[in-house]
């Protein structure tokens, strides 16, 4: 029986997502990631060792297929250095297939990643500056560049005439023209280190489950930065939900079995943007420290707060949920005590589900929480009958609220420091 399990973020991202995806693996026959790019990254305890992933699927630790599929972004550069690291781990990179369908970043989409962000002055997103919105703006305007096409006889051709049209609005603002010859050059080698790794993934996937093996699709960032449902403007420039994975890899609805959502016990978010539940003081102070809650990509300072079962429960809805996973119980037992945003009130109207009526109104809004006691030590745990009360109640009343069960739990930083229920 054909099994696709799907592991995404239900906040901003930096959920975990690896961690669950990477734990799943381990009974996969196949890794797969959909959407974005390396503006996204797992940070991994495996074995002991700390890895950090930003294009391929963290799942390959498992000695298993890793598959990047068409709706990924690819920046060559990033790639490469990620795969040369991998290598001193000694990871069968014979396992990685490349989708021909995914579209390339080149050195224009990066800067025009920081002029459209200076250009918003105030207004700014607070991109990666990776050139990954870019890059989809190029794929949506039709003049994008696959993987595939590293392979035609046009491809020259058609490189340079971009480069020379970005050149060309670089100019009109002032900025150094890139060089077109290095450029090409490049992108020539990458195209012939990138052979070995190409090929049709929506076909492989199709056979594979035909042979019955199973996938996990790994997500990048999450649900509140899904351009469609997420809280636009402030979000990434795909779509990191459940439709993403299907146009993302080619896989249908009817094939996906298990949809994990990811989120933390408490809340974090890199950039500008909403964040209801954000604690902009000693509090949120504590979490980021404890949690560690610096970005494996960029490294920038997370903002952090409370949990927000509102937020959390549209998540679950658009996304089809059936199970939860929940990581950094542990830290949220630090605590002493801790909040849980059960509802919002705005003009007097209460809310306990996420409404496009309090977008513009986040500052506004009145927040009613549950408080509980989290004075537990849980750290490496494997077995949920042995958590402390106060460690259970916290979980049941997320899962009383979200009306999901919860099916994992993250005791620690290790990819084995999990609770499975």
């Amino acid at each position: 029986m054909k099994k696709v399990q799907v592991v995404l973020g239900l906040n901003y991202g930096d959920e975990g997502k690896g961690k669950v995806s990477t734990f799943l693996a381990g009974n996969s026959d196949i890794a797969l990631r959909c959407t974005g790019g390396n503006n996204a990254g797992h940070t991994v305890e495996f074995n002991g060792e700390k890895i950090v992933f930003h294009l391929i699927p963290s799942g390959i630790l498992n000695n298993i297929d890793a598959v990047i599929g068409n709706g990924v972004v690819i920046d060559p550069k990033v790639l490469f250095e990620e795969i040369e690291v991998l290598s001193k781990h000694n990871v069968d990179l014979s396992k990685l297939h490349i989708s021909t369908r995914a579209h390339l970043i080149f050195p224009y989409h990066i800067v025009e990643d920081k002029l459209q962000e200076m250009l918003k002055g105030d207004d700014k997103v607070g991109t990666t500056a990776r050139g990954i919105g870019p890059c989809y703006m190029d794929k949506a305007n039709r003049i994008g560049l696959r993987v595939i096409d590293m392979y035609s006889d046009d491809f020259e051709r058609k490189l340079r005439r971009n480069i020379d049209n970005k050149n060309k609005v670089f100019q009109l603002f002032g900025l150094d023209k890139l060089d077109e010859n290095k450029i090409v050059s490049d992108y020539l080698e990458y195209r012939d280190k990138m052979k070995p790794y190409v090929m049709d993934t929506v076909s492989f996937l199709h056979d594979a489950m035909d042979l019955e093996k199973s996938i996990i699709c790994e997500g990048a960032q999450a649900t509140m930065l899904d351009m469609d449902l997420g809280d636009y403007p402030m979000v990434t420039s795909s779509n990191p939900t459940i439709g993403g994975i299907q146009t993302g890899s080619g896989l249908g609805a009817g094939d996906i079995t298990d949809i994990y959502g990811v989120c933390k016990a408490y809340a974090s978010r890199v950039g500008e943007g909403p964040f209801i539940t954000e604690q902009n003081n000693e509090i949120g102070d504590t979490i980021r420290e404890l949690g560690h809650e610096y970005g494996a990509t960029t490294k920038r300072p997370r903002r952090c707060g409370w949990i927000d079962l509102v937020a959390l429960k549209y998540a679950v809805r658009v996304n089809g949920v059936t199970g939860l996973a929940l990581n950094h119980l542990d830290t949220i037992g630090k605590l002493g005590k801790a909040k849980l945003c059960v509802g919002y009130k705005l003009n007097g109207k209460i809310y306990t589900e996420y409404s496009d009526d309090i977008l513009g109104h986040e500052s506004e809004l009145e927040l009613e929480y549950k408080e509980l006691d989290t004075n537990f030590e849980i750290a490496g745990l494997r077995n949920y009958n042995v958590l402390p009360e106060e460690a259970k109640k916290y979980v049941e009343v997320i899962e009383s609220h979200l009306g999901i069960p919860v099916k994992f739990i993250g005791t620690g930083p290790d990819n084995d420091d999990m609770i499975i229920r």
